[in-house]
């Protein structure tokens, strides 16, 4: 079937109405061009709206990170940094004789949160040791049949009839820690307790918004700090009474009726690992037995701001080899207009990625506009990281079955148009393939927080929005045992969480990248949907794990120590790839075999399951002609701390050449073509299309594969050659949001 047969009348209902939306707004021409200097640095090293501000001056307008303090109008900001010193004293010493303060500094982003007078910035920004200054802005919530749904409940996974109340039979996640960034989890919810134990499987609970710029002497962050000439950001290491009093500080685990006032938290908990057989309906997650560490960054409304969204990384970046936290879910979502190479957030999900942590993100939920128009380029950050799992919502349309299924319309639209100004002062969008997959997000079932001893009061979400908890026992649900339902990309992230505790479960051994790149290859795409609104396709779990079980177990050492080369077998002894397909629901599911690199590069075969790819290492990534390598140093080794145990700092790092791609490996590129949304080619090319296509051997096979040495030697990627509306950065109140996801299902 060549292109010009999908674009006739017989298209589909659902290409029809988007092609009818869009023809109804503007469009905006854009290129997605590859060596193109789409990623140099913003020559004056500001964001955006810092930018906008430090412009105002005195007339700038005063928010969460802009005050006038005596006259002065003061602003806070992430300052990132190239220096090599992890400690930043220089830049810090000329913070505080610019008359600002530091309250923060983070060793995974090589950056410090400064408090400066607004003209004071550019002088801080044409220092030769800053890359890059971004406003502390704010942050806020974005927003069993999932077992069924999702394909967890397979026989190469869990058994839908095995648990009795003490075990499940088959993967549950155990022994694997998930940390959830998000406004708390409810640990004393029954859908997180040890079965056959009295305790809790949410292990750790801090609160990060206790600290950085807070007032030392609050413990309820009653108000920032605008107080000159402070520098708080004292060195937290390992066995001293700096950390010891940190700890003790964000601890959060005590404050039983508090820890998740607003709900959000606990809701995105419970469906990466919550466990059932408490109630009915049954709320059973993807990983029912997983550990679970609670950072809390966001308050009882659901905000906070970019310095506890970064501290909070921090903290599972230092933590991360001591209590096996494998996989770090971020619901929530910034409204940087940044690239990925200089936005704070995107650089901390990196550095947490080379950490060999699995970073699963919600792409949004902005995928249409206030006139109810499909809208594309709208994926908030860190959700326009290359290295992060970014996921969209799909609608189950409350059944297992996945003939039906769709992509919600709210779910946020690739590709990324966060970008910086090239050398000639023209803003360049990155332009990325994203989201990398979907997962469902629409009325799913999950725990609400009780906040109140007495068990008659539940978190903010379901009190303010009866219509979540209706059917389930309102608002005066038993203690402990509430429900409700969540919809949002925010929901579907944690689908995904816990699919990759399963796959961790099965073999330890994988890699973040690895991890990305299976269940990407395992996914199904959807009837109808094109590269930027699903990616890869739907979550297929039972895929995904029997991937997972046919390969090494000792890949992520082997990478480690560099006893690994490219194109070295990855399966293990006695092992061979399964068949490219799973049953789901009684359904054949076909894998779209499709995986997404280099930020818009579509590669296949089979080869990228079987032989290692250099791509599979967490501390390099690539984007066209950019490639980095990101160099983790830890704490010295104590009495006490065993070496390479808690992360000191993360630096990124030009690659050297090297490999990125072997032989054997189908580049899908030239199939798709320059994107046209009229025409449905490049990015806009329905994703089921084009994995029928390379099934059945189109494509061509790289005989050399792909190296890194003076550009990349391929076709450079997807283009951009035709109009279409964009959103130019995500608009949202106040900063990082996740949009209302009490509001958002779909029927």
């Amino acid at each position: 079937m060549k292109p010009s047969h999908w674009m006739s009348s017989a298209a589909t209902p659902a290409l029809r109405r988007t092609r009818l939306c869009a023809a109804k707004i503007l469009t905006l021409s854009l290129a997605l061009a590859c060596l193109a200097p789409t990623h140099a640095l913003a020559t004056g090293k500001l964001a955006d709206d810092l930018q906008a501000a430090v412009d105002a001056g005195a007339n700038a307008r005063a928010n969460s990170w802009l005050d006038v303090t005596g006259g002065t109008p003061l602003i806070k900001a992430v300052v990132v940094s190239n220096s090599a010193d992890p400690d930043l004293a220089d830049l810090r010493a000329a913070v505080l004789a610019n008359g600002g303060s530091v309250f923060a500094r983070y060793g995974a982003v090589s950056a410090i949160l400064a408090m400066l007078p607004i003209d004071k910035v550019a002088t801080i920004a044409a220092r030769d040791d800053v890359t890059s200054i971004s406003p502390n802005r704010a942050t806020a919530r974005t927003a069993s049949l999932l077992e069924l749904a999702s394909g967890a409940v397979t026989a190469g996974a869990r058994s839908p009839r095995t648990y009795a109340g003490t075990s499940y039979t088959g993967l549950d996640g155990s022994g694997v820690g998930i940390a959830v960034l998000d406004s708390g989890i409810s640990s004393n919810h029954a859908t997180f307790e040890r079965v056959g134990t009295d305790g809790s499987r949410v292990l750790r609970s801090v609160n990060l918004q206790l600290v950085g710029d807070v007032g030392q002497s609050s413990k309820k962050n009653a108000g920032r700090v605008w107080t000159v000439g402070v520098d708080l950001s004292s060195p937290l290491a390992p066995d001293s009474r700096t950390r010891a009093t940190y700890e003790r500080a964000i601890q959060n685990i005590g404050r039983k009726f508090a820890q998740d006032d607003y709900g959000h938290g606990t809701h995105v908990a419970s469906v990466a690992a919550g466990r059932g057989g408490f109630r009915s309906p049954d709320p059973t997650g993807l990983a029912p037995n997983a550990n679970l560490y609670d950072v809390k960054v966001l308050d009882g409304a659901g905000a906070g701001q970019l310095a506890d969204a970064l501290a909070g990384i921090e903290w599972v970046l230092y933590h991360a080899k001591e209590y096996n936290i494998r996989v770090l879910n971020v619901s929530l979502a910034a409204n940087s207009t940044e690239s990925y190479l200089t936005d704070p957030l995107c650089r901390a999900a990196r550095a947490a990625n080379a950490a060999g942590l699995t970073v699963v993100v919600a792409a949004g939920n902005f995928g249409k506009n206030a006139a109810g128009v499909e809208t594309y380029g709208t994926i908030a950050s860190p959700g326009n990281d290359p290295t992060v799992i970014t996921v969209g919502s799909a609608n189950p349309k409350g059944t297992a079955a996945r003939g039906d299924d769709s992509v919600n319309t709210f779910s946020s639209r690739g590709p990324t148009r966060g970008g910086n100004l090239d050398s000639h002062g023209l803003r360049r969008a990155d332009n990325l393939l994203k989201p990398d997959l979907v997962a469902p997000g629409n009325n799913v079932l999950g725990a609400a927080a009780t906040v109140s001893p007495d068990g008659k009061t539940l978190d903010a979400l379901a009190a303010n929005n009866p219509a979540l908890v209706a059917g389930l026992g309102g608002t005066t649900q038993t203690r402990n045992h509430g429900l409700k339902y969540l919809s949002g990309t925010s929901v579907s992230a944690p689908v995904v969480s816990g699919t990759v505790a399963l796959m961790l479960q099965a073999n330890p051994g994988l890699t973040p990248p690895l991890i990305k790149a299976i269940l990407q290859y395992t996914a199904q795409p959807l009837a109808g949907y094109n590269l930027v609104e699903q990616g890869a396709g739907l979550v297929n779990v039972d895929g995904a794990v029997a991937v997972a079980q046919a390969l090494r177990t000792d890949l992520a050492d082997a990478v480690a120590t560099g006893s690994i080369s490219a194109g070295d077998s990855m399966l293990a002894h006695g092992k061979t790839l399964p068949a490219a397909s799973s049953t789901i629901a009684g359904a054949s599911a076909a894998w779209g075999a499709l995986v997404t690199t280099g930020g818009s590069h579509l590669v296949s075969g089979a080869a990228l399951m079987t032989s290692y790819q250099p791509i599979y290492n967490p501390r390099l990534w690539w984007v066209r002609g950019t490639g980095r390598v990101n160099t983790v140093s830890y704490w010295p080794a104590s009495p006490a701390v065993p070496a390479n145990t808690h992360v000191k700092s993360v630096r990124e790092v030009p690659m050297t050449p090297q490999a990125l791609l072997t032989s054997g490996v189908v580049l899908a590129d030239l199939l798709v073509g320059p994107s046209s949304w009229l025409g449905r080619t490049g990015a806009f090319i329905p994703s089921q299309l084009l994995s029928t296509w390379l099934r059945s051997g189109s494509g061509p096979t790289m005989a050399q594969g792909i190296t890194m040495a003076e550009g990349i030697t391929m076709a450079e990627g997807i283009t951009m050659a035709e109009g279409i509306t964009m959103a130019e950065g995500i608009t949202m109140a106040e900063g990082i949001t996740m949009a209302e996801s009490a509001a958002l299902g779909e029927p």
